[in-house]
Formats: structure tokens, C-alpha cells, sequence
């Protein structure tokens, strides 16, 4: 990705009160809503290896998460060969996530700290692809990311479908493998407990998204952002791994290899811009022999 010459980060705030979205530029498209500091409570769970006497641990978390998303200032040219050069517009983000539950040292423990892109990207002819959406990620762990969507807008709130934290054969998602950490009535020393679990629920674990569902207020406009590393028939996309995650021909250690997230943008009833931003985000960790999933979800109100 080329920046401009001149790049620099457009400022949210201002003195005349304007808000983020009438200041962003036409070219963000159904980006231009996400312009803002947002925060809200959430769910993470999340499978991890485990050496010891189990391969696997699963970890469940109540979050606090906050997105600072800031607009790109200029267009962003990408130069062709075998066709014509694109301008794109893009914003810049910093997502940082901590456990509400448990703290170190006085503060709440940390979970997820990702900083990256989204990027509006127009039509091109070589190849055929309509006007897509992309997000750039950086995770600490050792992971990069690049998942590329579309964006559709509708009236009315959104429809948030039920998904599952079961481990499944890899490449074989109709080989699902149930294990007792799944299940809060039995018991076992492999999944979070104590304070940790306080506020946590068996339909949470049935289906993260549930939380996305709670007492949905009067929405008018919600704007759906899906991207996926494997977006269907659009090219591009894609996970990238250390050698520590890969690991060799003893097999992954944690292999990131496939993330799909949906980003619904809302509108409330009575404003005139997205004050709500939900999500739920599905990364599928490889190792022993399972597709293992890390979902995580959240609630988000602009400030």
C-alpha cells in the first residue's frame, strides 16, 4: 500500500463540535461510520495449547474493548501493471482489549492489543471484482492478517446468526469433536474458573453471539462489514504465521489459519449518524489434529 506524499492522520475532534463521519472523506464509502473512539463490554473465548497431561485449555473471558479508528487524510494510490492504477481511502485503528474480570498489578489484565487498517477499495476489471472492502491486522502473538469483504446497508436492525465454539477434524467442519470444557456442569482443570468465569453463562459458550442479542434496542440503519480470509470468490486474503506458530513436522504449535469477522454499523433511532458498532470475529487455531475456535464478540458505543 503507497501513502500519499502528504499522509497524515485526519484529527476526529474539533473545535466547531463537527462530528467524525461529516468530516470523513466521500471516498471511505460504508467505511466512513467507523471514524471514532469507540468502547463497550464483550466475550472472548478462545482454545490454546495446552503441554501437560491435556493438548488443549479453554480460556473464557469477559471483556472491555475499545477501538480508536482515525481517517486516513488523502487518497491512497495503488499502482498497476496490467491495469489501470486504483485510489483507495482508508482509516487507521488501534484495538485494545483487557479482562473485566481479573487484573495484575492493580489493572486489568490484557488480552488483545491489534493495531491495522480498514481500506475502501473501488471496482477493478483485472481482475473482475466488484468494490470490496479490506482489513489490515497486526497481532503481537506472531500473526498477521489481510481479510477482505463487502459491504451491504439495509434498514433495520441486524440479523447476528448463532456460532459454534465446538472443535472440529481439520478441513472437516461436519467432524465436530465436543469436549467437557464446554460444558460449565462438569467438571474440569482446563478451563477458566473462579473470578474469571463471573458473568459467564452455558448459552455464551452454546453461542458467543448470543451476547450480540441481548435487548437490542430501536435501530434504524445497520451497515454489515463481512470479511474473511477466504472471502468467497474475491482473490485476495490471507493469514501469516512466525515459525514458532507453524512449528514443523512435529506439527503447529497454534496455527492462525483462517479469520472471518462481521462488523454490524448502527444507526439508532433519533441519530443521524452509526453510534453502535457489534462484532463478532471466528479465527480457526490449527493443532493437534483440530481446527480449534477463537471467537471473540462485542457491544460498542461511539463516545
Amino acid at each position: 500500500m503507497e501513502l500519499p506524499a502528504d499522509f497524515a492522520f485526519q484529527p476526529l475532534d474539533n473545535d466547531e463540535g463537527t462530528s467524525a463521519l461529516a468530516t470523513a472523506p466521500a471516498g471511505l464509502g460504508p467505511l466512513a461510520g467507523l471514524a471514532g473512539s469507540w468502547s463497550g463490554q464483550g466475550f472472548n473465548a478462545i482454545w490454546r495449547p495446552h503441554r501437560g497431561t491435556s493438548d488443549h485449555f479453554l480460556e473464557l473471558n469477559v471483556t472491555n474493548d475499545r477501538i480508536d479508528i482515525e481517517v486516513i487524510d488523502g487518497q491512497i494510490p495503488n499502482r498497476g501493471l496490467v491495469t489501470a492504477q486504483i485510489f483507495m481511502h482508508g482509516l487507521s485503528y488501534l484495538q485494545q482489549i483487557s479482562d473485566a474480570n481479573v487484573e495484575i498489578n492493580g489493572a486489568p489484565a490484557g488480552l488483545h492489543f491489534e493495531p491495522g487498517v480498514w481500506i475502501n477499495i473501488p471496482p477493478t476489471t483485472d481482475p473482475q471484482e466488484p468494490a470490496t472492502i479490506a482489513r489490515l491486522a497486526s497481532i503481537p502473538h506472531g500473526t498477521t492478517i489481510l481479510v477482505q469483504g463487502t459491504a451491504t446497508t439495509a434498514a433495520g436492525g441486524p440479523s447476528i446468526p448463532a456460532v459454534s465454539l465446538t472443535p472440529f477434524a481439520i478441513g472437516s467442519r461436519n467432524q465436530p469433536v465436543d469436549f467437557d470444557e464446554q460444558h460449565l456442569n462438569r467438571n474440569t482443570q482446563f478451563r477458566t474458573s473462579g473470578v474469571g468465569l463471573t458473568g459467564i453463562t452455558q448459552a455464551m459458550l452454546d453461542n458467543p453471539n448470543s451476547v450480540l442479542t441481548r435487548n437490542p434496542p430501536n435501530v434504524t440503519t445497520t451497515t454489515r462489514l463481512h470479511v474473511s480470509t477466504t472471502a468467497g470468490t474475491i482473490v485476495g486474503g490471507g493469514t501469516s504465521n512466525t515459525a514458532f506458530l507453524v512449528g514443523t513436522k512435529d506439527g503447529p504449535n497454534a496455527d492462525a489459519a483462517h479469520v472471518a469477522a462481521t462488523f454490524w454499523l448502527q444507526t439508532l433511532a433519533g441519530d443521524t449518524e452509526p453510534k453502535r458498532l457489534q462484532y463478532s470475529q471466528i479465527v480457526l487455531l490449527n493443532f493437534a489434529g483440530l481446527s480449534w475456535p477463537h471467537i471473540t464478540v462485542a457491544t460498542l458505543t461511539k463516545a
